[in-house]
């Protein structure tokens, strides 16, 4: 049945092999279990954001295990899926944003946000005009914004790692107390990350995190609660988003700004994603990629649950490259990790006792930051047209401590470089009402 369904001996591989490279794929990216609830629950100052941690914990396992199962069986590819590193923190953005206007159910409308955008994906998807979303925005633009959300998620690791906080006379400065056991503990943390990394051990951010969450417990920072227990409740988040109040309590620049942002970042994580490991993996048949509406519809899916469910957005994982290299080729390795996922959600205890001592999962951060920030190569930085803009996008994001800012500084600047340098021509003029939207936003409104 399997060899039928999946078509294994034609991929030219087997259930066992499917098997480890769902292994490899889940380890690489199971540190999403701990990060997620950790900073969904809490805003970028450390103030709890109303949001339960054991139920978005427990959402986050879910809404992985659908959407990657149903690109396992829907897609027929070895692409996992989970709430993704960047849309988690413009989502915690927007939460922040919406409770400074006074608004009481910032994460419930965040939430609404985010089940829209999922929604718009899948009729984006559906009606086959992503490629025309994809032209949208310049290729320096799409890297600014990635190397600007991983300078932001470095800098928010650096910050709950207490290695960068608040000075006198300055906005940020380097903690004087470089001896501490938090700073000690994160850079014990940081470095074995980056060694596992460089000697390419699978799940090395898993195994980072988790041997410096043996430390902390050594020096008494982590009471461990216990390893496994039923499944938490996940009523605290379950179907809470607020549509009515995006329209109801938002200015109509701010939500459709933050719909469009949240839109963008998974159409372009996601296509980035199933392009990249479908040249590793070999999919890719004169220059298209077979099945990739499907692929894009799982990952639609994904999202609109994840909202359900009470989750950010669901993007594809590029770890997923990892499972490829150990021969994964089928969709079968993507049911194998959904399963992997269901099983993650009765160990509750152990992913709060270590999600709850910032210095274990701050390591994390600034690895996928690091990540993040390879883009910046790609940016065209001899067209001024080009990398101004780019350069205001990536370096606004974390110097604001708002993706949303950041992206308004370059799609500002964006149009008004091509239309001053005569270049009115060499991009959309969606890009140019983006521009006048975001224009609008601070010359009319104090938000």
């Amino acid at each position: 049945m399997l060899e039928k369904f999946f078509k294994l001996k034609e991929n030219r591989t087997n259930v066992g092999t499917e098997f480890v490279a769902a292994v490899t794929t889940f380890l690489t990216m199971s540190y999403i279990i701990f990060v997620q609830p950790a900073i969904l629950s809490a805003d970028f100052n450390g103030n709890p954001t109303g949001m339960d941690f054991n139920a978005v914990m427990l959402a986050t396992c879910l809404s992985a295990a659908i959407a990657t199962f149903l690109m396992g069986v829907y897609a027929n590819y070895p692409i996992a899926q989970a709430p993704g590193m960047g849309e988690n923190i413009f989502f915690i953005s927007v939460i922040v944003s919406i409770s400074a206007m006074g608004v009481q159910s910032a994460w419930q409308i965040a939430l609404g946000i985010v089940f829209i955008s999922g929604v718009l994906f899948l009729l984006v998807s559906l009606f086959n005009v992503r490629e025309k979303l994809l032209n949208v925005i310049s290729p320096s633009m799409k890297n600014a914004i990635a190397v600007g959300i991983g300078l932001f998620i470095a800098f928010l690791g650096l910050q709950k790692a207490k290695l960068i906080i608040a000075g006198p006379g300055t906005l940020i400065q380097m903690n004087s107390d470089i001896l501490s056991e938090d700073i000690g503990i994160f850079v014990f943390g940081l470095i074995l990350t980056a060694v596992f990394l460089m000697r390419k051990i699978k799940g090395a951010i898993l195994i980072g995190i988790i041997c410096s969450a043996v430390l902390a417990a050594v020096l008494g920072k982590i009471e461990f609660a216990g390893l496994v227990s039923k499944p938490p409740s996940i009523a605290p988040t379950f179907f809470k988003m607020d549509i009515a109040g995006i329209f109801r309590k938002l200015p109509f620049q701010d939500y459709l700004s933050f719909i469009i942002v949240f839109l963008f970042m998974d159409v372009f994580d996601t296509i980035g994603t199933i392009i990249g490991v479908g040249e590793q993996a070999g999919f890719i048949v004169d220059n298209k990629l077979p099945r990739a509406n499907r692929a894009l519809l799982s990952d639609a899916v994904g999202t609109v649950a994840g909202a359900c469910l009470g989750t950010s957005t669901v993007t594809s994982y590029i770890e997923s490259a990892s499972g490829v290299e150990a021969g994964g080729r089928t969709g079968l390795t993507s049911v194998f990790i959904s399963l992997f996922f269901v099983f993650a959600v009765f160990f509750s205890p152990l992913v709060k006792s270590i999600a709850s001592y910032d210095a274990v999962t701050a390591p994390a951060l600034v690895i996928v930051g690091a990540m993040m920030t390879k883009n910046v190569v790609n940016i065209k930085w001899t067209d001024y047209s080009e990398s101004i803009p780019a350069f205001l996008t990536m370096m606004g994001i974390p110097l604001t401590c708002s993706i949303s800012n950041g992206l308004a500084f370059g799609f500002i600047a964006y149009p008004m470089m091509k239309l001053f340098s005569g270049r009115i021509r060499e991009t959309s003029w969606l890009v140019y009402l983006l521009g006048v939207v975001f224009l609008l936003r601070y010359l009319l409104f104090k938000v």
